[in-house]
C-alpha cells in the first residue's frame, strides 16, 4: 500500500513542479532584466517567483527524502526526464507538444523555459539517483514490544561486604524511625503509689514514733 500512495504522489509532484518552477524562473527572470532596463531595483517584486521556487524546492524534498517509498521518486523523476530526451529523438514534435498559451494568476506561463534550459532533466536525475538506496526498499522494523519493568530483584543472602557504606548505619536508623509530627516524646508516667491492704482508703497515714520523746 505504501508503494501505491507514493506512486501516487509522484504522479502528482511531476506536474506541479514543473509549473511552480516555471513560475520561479519566469518570474525572476523578467524581474531582473526590469531592474537593469530601469537602473534601479526593488526586492519586493522577487518575493513572488522566490517563493514559487522555495514551494518547488520543499515539494521535491518531500518526494525525494522520506523512506516511504522509492516509486514515487523514481516515476516522478522519469517524468520529468522523458521530455528532455525527447529532444534527442523529435525536437519539433516535443516543443509542439508542450502548451504555451496558459497562465497563472494573470502571468503567463512559459513551460518550454525550465525544458530547454535542462532544468527538468537536471530535477529529474536527482530524483531518478534517490531511489538508488538500499534501505528505501525495505519495510520499517515492527516497532519491539514495550518491557515491563519490575521492582528490582532482592538477594536472599543478604548485603555483600561491598555495600556498606558509612552512610549505612544512618541510612537504615532513618528507615526504622517511627512516624512522628515533630513533637517532644511525652514524659514517662510515674507508676501509682502500692495500696495498703485493709482499712479505709481515707483513714490518716500511721504516725511514726518520735525517737527524740522520751517516756514520763
Amino acid at each position: 500500500m505504501r508503494h501505491i500512495w507514493s506512486l501516487l504522489a509522484g504522479v502528482v509532484a511531476a506536474p506541479l513542479t514543473w509549473i511552480l518552477i516555471t513560475l520561479g524562473q519566469d518570474g525572476s527572470a523578467r524581474t531582473v532584466t526590469n531592474w537593469v532596463d530601469v537602473g534601479t531595483f526593488n526586492t519586493a517584486n522577487l518575493i513572488e517567483p522566490a517563493v514559487y521556487l522555495a514551494v518547488a524546492g520543499i515539494l521535491l524534498g518531500l518526494i525525494a527524502t522520506p523512506r516511504i517509498s522509492p516509486l514515487g521518486p523514481l516515476f516522478a523523476g522519469l517524468l520529468l526526464i522523458t521530455p528532455y530526451v525527447g529532444l534527442f529523438v523529435a525536437p519539433f514534435a516535443v516543443r509542439d507538444r508542450v502548451p504555451t498559451t496558459w497562465k497563472v494568476l494573470g502571468d503567463p506561463l512559459p513551460l518550454l523555459k525550465p525544458l530547454e534550459n535542462g532544468t527538468l532533466f537536471l530535477i529529474g536525475a536527482l530524483l531518478v539517483m534517490a531511489t538508488f538506496s538500499a534501505q528505501r526498499w525495505r519495510r520499517w522494523p515492527a516497532p519491539a514490544g514495550t518491557a515491563v519493568v519490575g521492582p528490582p530483584p532482592v538477594d536472599q543472602d543478604g548485603p555483600d561486604r561491598t555495600d556498606w557504606s558509612p552512610l549505612s548505619g544512618q541510612r537504615e536508623a532513618n528507615d526504622t524511625a517511627p512516624m512522628s509530627l515533630g513533637y517532644p516524646d511525652p514524659a514517662p508516667a510515674t507508676p501509682p503509689a502500692p495500696r495498703r491492704e485493709g482499712g479505709s482508703p481515707w483513714s490518716a497515714p500511721p504516725r511514726t514514733p518520735n525517737r527524740d520523746a522520751h517516756p514520763g
